[in-house]
């Protein structure tokens, strides 16, 4: 029986985790211990812990670490103490593995905590190639890791060429493949209802035409953020679509982002907005499915929408380099650009679904390579030929 320590940091992370938790609490070889630190403690971004223990999962640790801010240095404490609190919470759970997944500050945290206890490291989603500080995180995290669960081939290739043995690399897909499957196949009838409830704002008529919009900060232009994100609510009054809007991450530069929310809304009270913390993954998928295009730069528009052909208007660096369908268009934060690539992707309508980040059954795949797999603490840098 190996035991497995999954932590999750955001709602993203557990909106992508949820498929490969299930399949992990099915395996009679897998005793899965469960971490939860991060936003996904916070009420102010939803508190998603709450969507974890509703899923019929036991929370074995919360671990508080985040500091308020959303400036670079509340950024680099947070994973300070990411690394004081998820090591002394390793030390009392002695897992055999510890699995993360993505390119947050809080799972570098978790990294670093981990293999300096000897701890066998599992990644999930490394070798991507984006803007922001994440592309730095990413991939020490796989230098730090001696699993690698990739979600393209290509992103294999990229482990590979960074001295990562290819036999510990397995690229079988994102486990989205599984979430957007899952979400549609069991598609509430009485969505609206429900969702109305859990945001702010106007309602929304999800029968008529809206826009869906989710933008975080980008790190490495932080002070820019309030800027950019008042070029893109320019862009949406402009358009006069209904919106849901969904509110950005921690991210240093959050904050501004926010602002620039907040007086929108202030100012614009009959403009059909409904802004939420949280939306959980059955339903965010419907929704993402349903839009008549999504605006932003969350990586759920690149990836989970890629499934289910929503045209995207992708704004800024954020996600510069990942792979993308031909379904995303990319733009600079100004509204003028905003506005003339909705009115392109509008026009187009939507694309055919794309299998670039997998097909469904990733998640059971995933599991059952991990089960097949043996701790070990030293690692070697293979020198390519």
């Amino acid at each position: 029986m190996k035991n497995i320590t999954v932590v999750l940091v955001d709602r993203a992370n557990y909106g992508r985790m949820k498929p490969v938790m299930q399949a992990m609490e099915e395996h009679p070889e897998i005793n899965m211990q469960l971490l939860v630190t991060g936003t996904m403690l916070l009420d102010r971004f939803g508190r998603a812990v709450e969507d974890v223990e509703a899923d019929g999962f036991n929370v074995d640790e919360r671990v508080y670490i985040e500091l308020e801010g959303s400036i670079p240095t509340t950024m680099v404490k947070s994973m300070g103490l990411a690394i004081i609190e998820l090591g002394n919470a390793f030390h009392r759970l002695k897992p055999d593995f510890v699995l993360v997944i993505g390119d947050r500050y809080e799972a570098m945290g978790a990294a670093i905590a981990a293999v300096y206890q000897n701890i066998c490291l599992i990644h999930l989603q490394g070798g991507e190639v984006t803007g922001s500080i994440d592309e730095s995180t990413r991939h020490a995290i796989t230098k730090l890791a001696h699993y690698h669960f990739p979600a393209t081939a290509q992103s294999a290739r990229n482990i590979v060429n960074m001295g990562e043995p290819e036999d510990h690399v397995f690229a079988l897909g994102c486990p989205c493949a599984d979430v957007v499957a899952s979400a549609l196949e069991n598609r509430l009838a009485d969505q609206e209802t429900h969702l109305d409830h859990l945001g702010v704002g106007l309602p929304i008529d999800l029968k008529k035409r809206y826009l869906l919009a989710l933008f975080h900060p980008v790190t490495t232009e932080f002070r820019s953020a309030e800027g950019q994100m008042r070029e893109l609510l320019d862009a949406l009054l402009l358009r006069g679509e209904q919106v849901i809007l969904v509110w950005p991450n921690i991210d240093a530069g959050s904050d501004g982002v926010s602002k620039a929310i907040r007086i929108f809304r202030e100012r614009n009270h009959d403009f059909p907005l409904h802004a939420y913390k949280n939306i959980p993954s059955e339903r965010f998928i419907p929704l993402l499915r349903d839009a008549a295009c999504l605006v932003g730069n969350s990586s759920s528009f690149i990836r989970d929408a890629s499934f289910l052909g929503t045209p995207v208007v992708l704004v800024g660096s954020r996600q510069d380099g990942r792979e993308r369908s031909q379904a995303v268009m990319r733009v600079e934060p100004e509204s003028a650009q905003i506005q003339g690539a909705l009115d392109q992707q509008l026009n187009r309508g939507r694309y055919p679904p794309s299998s670039l980040y997998g097909n469904p059954g990733v998640s059971r795949g995933i599991v059952e390579k991990i089960a097949e797999l043996q701790p070990f603490s030293q690692k070697r840098l293979v020198v390519q030929a």
